[in-house]
């Protein structure tokens, strides 16, 4: 079993990425240089780390925007490009569980693209959960289904805080 975390979504340039974080916190969310609390529902949260902007969008290795310390749970925009793999495979190696929300299409895309890098295979093979998701509609079902998610991975690790309303 894992005890980290990586949450990626994937798409072509404007595709929605973005979109999934800003909805997921319920704020307009930037790649920060520390962990953040995210609240699951109304009472429960979980600090995750964000990079928004694409390391593959950036020209950096993924290593260079984490900190020193890897947070257990690491929310990733990544881009369908062939380095990609890269961004990747530095997750599967440090141990990761990997989740990745594939946005085809995405938000601008004019329709379904082909898999022409070999992502899904090349995921599914090293044991990553492989979502397909339609990036031109409301993006809420899928925003809820990351959130549902990442609750029950992280209260299986004790990394849920409670706060109980006065």
């Amino acid at each position: 079993m894992a005890d980290r975390l990586l949450i990626a979504v994937l798409g072509n340039r404007n595709s929605g990425k973005s979109t999934t974080w800003n909805r997921l916190f319920e704020a307009t969310v930037k790649t920060g240089k520390y962990e953040r609390m995210m609240y699951l529902n109304a009472v429960q949260s979980v600090d995750v780390f964000l990079i928004s902007g694409s390391p593959e969008e950036r020209d950096k290795d993924v290593e260079d925007l984490l900190p020193e310390a890897l947070p257990p749970i690491v929310l990733c925009s990544t881009q369908y490009r062939a380095d990609v793999k890269d961004t990747y495979n530095y997750f599967f190696k440090k141990g990761y569980e990997v989740i990745v929300q594939w946005l085809n299409p995405g938000h601008s895309d004019k329709g379904t693209y082909e898999d022409e890098l070999a992502l899904q295979g090349y995921l599914l093979s090293k044991g990553a959960t492989l979502q397909i998701r339609d990036g031109t509609i409301d993006p809420t079902p899928r925003v809820k289904e990351l959130r549902q998610f990442i609750l029950g991975w992280a209260l299986h690790r004790n990394l849920v805080r409670t706060d109980w309303p006065a």
